[in-house]
């Protein structure tokens, strides 16, 4: 029999199945949608410290879609009937392991489409200035990290390639002045 804290989680959880115009157009298991490449929706939270720095972590290796990768985001998939809102704020409590986070800012929304995947993606911005205890089966390493060491890491660490779509995303509309703030919320 295999361990389950080796299997993949939530491969069942039931998802809603979105078009380009991310309008609803069924359900599926999230195992489903990701096997047949099936457009659902994500909610990324980019999570600072009292200090300014980005909460940075690793995934543990039992997840579903990139095991073991590192993120500058919390956040994951939009359950069925559940808003962005909704799944960010819950989401991002979860992982960081926190309660009275305050509701996420909504930066942008963009198409995340590779040859294997395809979500329609909500990007937020929040600032934690708590203690964290992350989800310890979503996280496997976690800190906080300046703007310079996150671009250091770049290079150098595997990330998760839809956490680093958004991020690059979210420098470029910073730099165009087309999101709000040069660091954080500023709360």
């Amino acid at each position: 029999m295999t361990d389950p804290a080796q299997q993949p989680l939530n491969a069942d959880e039931v998802l809603d199945v979105v078009d380009e115009n991310d309008e609803v157009v069924g359900q599926a298991p999230r195992g489903e949608t990701y096997a047949r490449r099936m457009r659902t929706r994500c909610a990324f939270v980019l999570v600072r410290d009292a200090e300014d720095r980005i909460f940075v972590h690793r995934r543990t290796p039992q997840k579903l879609v990139f095991p073991a990768h590192y993120d500058m985001f919390v956040g994951g998939v939009v359950g069925t009937g559940e808003s962005y809102d909704q799944a960010a704020l819950r989401e991002a409590e979860e992982e960081l392991g926190v309660r009275g986070l305050a509701q996420p800012e909504p930066l942008f929304k963009f198409l995340y489409e590779t040859a294997e995947h395809t979500w329609w993606s909500a990007v937020y911005q929040v600032r934690w200035t708590g203690p964290v205890d992350p989800q310890a089966s979503e996280v496997d390493w976690h800190a906080f990290m300046t703007e310079e060491e996150l671009a250091r890491r770049l290079e150098e660490w595997p990330w998760t390639p839809d956490g680093l779509a958004a991020y690059r995303e979210l420098l470029a509309r910073r730099e165009s002045g087309s999101v709000g703030g040069s660091h954080g919320t500023g709360r």
